[in-house]
């Protein structure tokens, strides 16, 4: 019996079936939960941080009120099961906030919050292309001098090198894509603001980029309707498998991948009797505090 085709596609998707392809039916297909992580955690604290400062009035966007920000965010996420799960007390809970806190003052060495205005943060857009939906999170949109998109998104963990830039720019690529099916404009630069070193990488998407990356999703799409069809995911052993959550059901560590979608069942009628929601891997987003928020229309 074939797996059932996930609804659509985001760059983590994009990204997680190109990185290991069994990884990928786990989240996306079995939908099985994952644990709660610390570098998950502090990126969303960090983003949540970022988009109450860019809800304040520009000239209010100082580090003292991004700092202000974070101690808000992190007032709000502490019940959630992101945070409760990490059960951090103590020396643990105040290393994260002392980490979230680097990061947030690392952002101000990029860029200065108040010379501009966002027309958008953590704004979510979808669009069908080509008979395939096609979702994701924007972490800020904004208006250049010249009146063209930028596309900005933060990342809290470590910058890739030069042979890995490339891909990791594909993320706000296909960000720019998004935004060329729903307003009718390409946008004019896209970056990504890596804040532990802090580093920016800039690119200028092009009818060449574009098309290539519609090129590759659609190549992408038809690997995971093959997959589907077949149900042939296969695990991809590497150096990302030390930070894999799914390592109990995977063959290459002596686990059996049907025990998933048993595991999965479970975690979910778990979460129905305590009342929780659960996230579904469909999406392909990951869930931030806050709601997205549009400013203006661009």
């Amino acid at each position: 019996m074939a797996f059932e085709l996930p609804r659509r596609l985001s760059p983590s998707k994009v990204s997680s079936f190109r990185d290991c392809a069994l990884a990928f039916r786990f989240s996306t297909i079995d939908r099985l939960p994952e644990p709660p992580s610390l570098s998950a955690t502090k990126g969303t604290l960090v983003h949540a941080a970022l988009e109450r400062l860019f809800c304040l009035p520009a000239p209010d966007r100082t580090v003292d009120a991004a700092l202000a920000c974070l101690a808000d965010a992190f007032t709000a996420l502490r019940p959630e099961p992101d945070v409760a799960g990490l059960a951090l007390e103590g020396d643990a809970e105040a290393a994260l906030v002392a980490d979230a806190d680097r990061l947030v003052r690392n952002y101000f060495l990029l860029e200065d919050p108040r010379s501009f205005e966002p027309i958008g943060v953590e704004l979510r857009l979808q669009v069908e292309v080509a008979g395939l939906e096609l979702v994701g999170v924007i972490d800020r949109l904004e208006l250049d001098a010249a009146g063209e998109l930028v596309v900005t998104d933060y990342k809290t963990g470590r910058a890739p090198t030069e042979r890995h830039e490339h891909r990791r720019l594909g993320g706000v690529h296909f960000y720019s894509l998004l935004c060329e099916e729903l307003f009718g404009r390409r946008p004019a630069r896209v970056q990504l603001l890596h804040l532990q070193e802090p580093v920016a990488l800039t690119a200028l998407p092009s009818d060449q980029s574009t098309q290539g990356l519609r090129a590759r999703v659609g190549a992408i799409w038809q690997a995971v309707e093959r997959a589907c069809a077949t149900e042939d995911f296969r695990p991809r052993p590497g150096p990302l498998c030390d930070w894999c959550s799914f390592q109990a059901y995977c063959p290459a560590f002596g686990g059996d991948p049907a025990d998933a979608a048993e595991a999965a069942e479970a975690a979910a009628a778990g979460a129905t009797a305590t009342g929780e929601a659960v996230a579904s891997g469909h999406d392909g987003v990951g869930a931030r505090a806050g709601s997205p928020v549009l400013v203006a229309a661009p």
